[in-house]
């Protein structure tokens, strides 16, 4: 017998509800962060239009992929997540617009804040990440999870490197804050990977005991990378290029346990798996650039656009099913956007090399990044705004 929807269960979606849990409205806000962003700095690029931009045009572009980006992806999964871990009532309502508002304040100050005074737009924009800190961490400490530290300080770092990249508007802060996500990618990937491909196997009846995990490995990966990231921006660049490519050789044996491949037949789990190989890539085309001259586009956008963007599709697509209470089956055309993001990341790469010409590169990549977050868009908007169709909170 079909059982009888509840009014809650056919509630319509809206506003309302994209406050009611901080993963709703940062991976909306976050998405159609990334459709504009791009397109914008193109145009700009090409000299098709001219936004009034707070900060040089390459500048504002790296910003908000990795300060307005990668910032609101953070939001949205760290929020959420340190709820369950740390089985505490979650951000929501007006205390998460006001989060949020601080964010998209940044966004908008940025974009159209030629001739305000620096200390509004740089104070704004350097206010969200503290705030998003200080609410984990007051969940953190009182649960006394100790474990979660490590996040808290890599999040710190990253703060660190946005405040000196727009005090001093120096790319190698920006460049220093790709290293940091890269850290927590590898910290947060590291956590959640192994764990979904372990239970995916058990529950379709496959042997999960060649799945491995190494603390040790785990460890010399994070200290490599922050080695690597002192190195860096005390301009001991050799010494950075050899760490770089043994923090490469650590994240590409670590992954190797994870034994991605086992996974290959659900879009869920092998996007994770598939970005994450992004990490090691990145680090070595670093120690490449350090040492052997190769063109800092490559390592930097299969660290942007690669690890990064590609995890968090991933990670955004699985956790907007999970947390509102559907099953973990992907919606029709994200294997599609898996797929483009990572083609996208690819062509950028080697756009970067001059193996595929600038204007076919650029044109390219930045229609499949469309595709790939548009397709987020139109499949999960509805599913965003909209109650949990069980009739829980959140």
């Amino acid at each position: 017998m079909q059982a009888i929807p509840t009014t809650r269960q056919t509630a319509p979606a809206s506003i309302r509800q994209l406050f009611s849990y901080p993963f709703r409205i940062f991976f909306l806000s976050m998405t159609v962060l990334a459709l504009l962003a791009v397109p914008l700095w193109v145009l700009q690029i090409t000299g098709v239009m001219q936004l009034p931009l707070a900060l040089p045009g390459l500048f504002w572009h790296q910003h908000e992929m990795l300060f307005g980006f990668l910032s609101a992806a953070i939001a949205g999964f760290l929020l959420t997540a340190v709820c369950v871990w740390t089985q505490t009532e979650r951000t929501h309502g007006a205390r998460l617009a006001v989060l949020w508002g601080v964010w998209l304040a940044g966004r908008l100050l940025l974009a159209f804040g030629a001739g305000l005074p620096d200390s509004l737009v740089f104070g704004v924009n350097l206010a969200f990440l503290p705030l998003v800190m200080l609410d984990a961490g007051w969940r953190i400490w009182q649960a006394r999870q100790k474990r979660q530290l490590m996040i808290l300080l890599v999040l710190g770092l990253l703060w660190l490197m946005q405040a000196g990249f727009l005090l001093r508007l120096d790319m190698a802060f920006s460049y220093g804050a790709l290293i940091i996500a890269l850290a927590l990618i590898s910290i947060i990937g590291g956590r959640i990977t192994p764990a979904f491909t372990t239970g995916w196997l058990r529950n379709h009846g496959h042997d999960a005991s060649s799945v491995r995990t190494n603390p040790a490995l785990d460890m010399a990966t994070l200290l490599a990378m922050l080695l690597l990231l002192a190195a860096f921006l005390t301009g001991w660049q050799t010494l950075a290029g050899a760490v770089a490519v043994a923090a490469g050789v650590l994240a590409l044996a670590r992954l190797a346990g994870w034994k991605g491949w086992l996974v290959r037949g659900e879009p869920l789990l092998w996007i994770l798996h598939l970005s994450i190989l992004w990490v090691p890539a990145a680090l070595l085309l670093l120690g490449g650039t350090l040492l052997a001259g190769w063109p800092s586009g490559a390592w930097s956008h299969a660290a942007g656009t690669g690890a990064a963007a590609c995890l968090i599709l991933g990670v955004i697509a699985r956790v907007s099913l999970g947390h509102t209470g559907r099953p973990l089956v992907l919606p029709k055309g994200m294997a599609a956007a898996f797929v483009a993001i990572h083609l996208a990341a690819l062509i950028r790469v080697l756009t970067a090399f001059d193996l595929i010409p600038w204007h076919p590169g650029i044109g390219s990549s930045t229609l499949l990044w469309l595709f790939a977050f548009g397709m987020f868009l139109y499949r999960y908007t509805g599913i965003l705004a909209s109650p949990r169709p069980d009739g829980k909170t959140g």
